[in-house]
């Protein structure tokens, strides 16, 4: 009979892992069950169920989507859903969740997978992957909410939106969530934005994108570059009026949302 030999560090690694996946599991159990109940529970509940009907809203048979942080795929099967004969993109740079997305989406040729962290520059980068919550993993180490998160340093490819994105291909919608790095996404993509105004349903919160050194003031400036408003989930759903750049400053320093939506549309 053979013993294996575990030091003190790898036995706590173990423990520490074995821990996170349970999490995981529990974790993706309690969502499906919250997603059943016919009210919202939680912010991040409410702000799942106002971003599908949203996608519901502007995503037409035909319309083009770019998914960037694009995790287990929930947002994009959304997109696929609602334009079958649409043009699909997702962006992933954790190599374990790409390669999942990949076979996930493999029967699907209209579903293009990129194994990249969509940037302000093109080049490689080194990227904070969060073993035990791979939602919180970002080009930037952000606040976690749990104690004892397990997590390690990967190095990804970096690339622009607007070097990616096929420039004769209308963009409609898109969907940020990386962590606080929207800003440099935003700064990749300005001509693609310009050029298409998509509604881009994004997060921008305190605790990850103040890491970044990303303040509501900038990303209200780049969206007002490229002729898109501010607003919140649900007076967008709703034809209401834009956010002033006071009024999103407001929203993202007393914490009151961090889930917003970008678009050109006129109310």
């Amino acid at each position: 009979m053979t013993v294996l030999a575990v030091s003190g560090k790898q036995m706590r690694y173990l423990v520490a892992t074995f821990e996170s996946l349970s999490f995981l599991l529990l974790k993706d159990f309690i969502k499906k069950i919250f997603k059943a109940l016919p009210f919202d529970l939680t912010k991040n509940q409410r702000y799942d169920r106002l971003t599908e009907r949203i996608i519901k809203k502007v995503c037409r048979p035909g319309c083009n989507s770019a998914d960037v942080g694009c995790h287990k795929g929930e947002i994009l099967d959304l997109f696929l859903a609602a334009s079958p004969t649409g043009q699909h993109y997702g962006f992933e740079p954790i190599p374990e969740l790409f390669e999942q997305l990949k076979l996930k989406y493999s029967s699907h040729s209209n579903c293009k997978i990129m194994e990249v962290a969509l940037s302000s520059e093109e080049g490689s980068s080194t990227f904070n992957y969060v073993v035990s919550n791979p939602s919180y993993s970002g080009l930037q180490k952000r606040q976690y909410d749990r104690p004892n998160e397990l997590d390690t340093l990967i190095t990804v490819v970096t690339k622009r939106l607007d070097d990616v994105w096929p420039s004769d291909l209308p963009l409609h919608i898109m969907k940020i969530d990386v962590e606080g790095g929207e800003r440099l996404v935003l700064e990749g993509g300005l001509n693609t934005l310009r050029r298409w105004k998509p509604t881009v349903i994004f997060e921008h919160g305190m605790g990850a994108s103040d890491l970044y050194g990303s303040t509501p003031e900038q990303i209200f400036a780049l969206f007002e570059q490229c002729g898109l408003r501010i607003f919140l989930l649900e007076h967008f759903l709703a034809e209401g009026t834009p956010l002033s750049k006071e009024q999103f400053s407001k929203e993202f320093y007393e914490r009151r949302n961090y889930y917003f939506v970008a678009s050109g549309a006129s109310v």
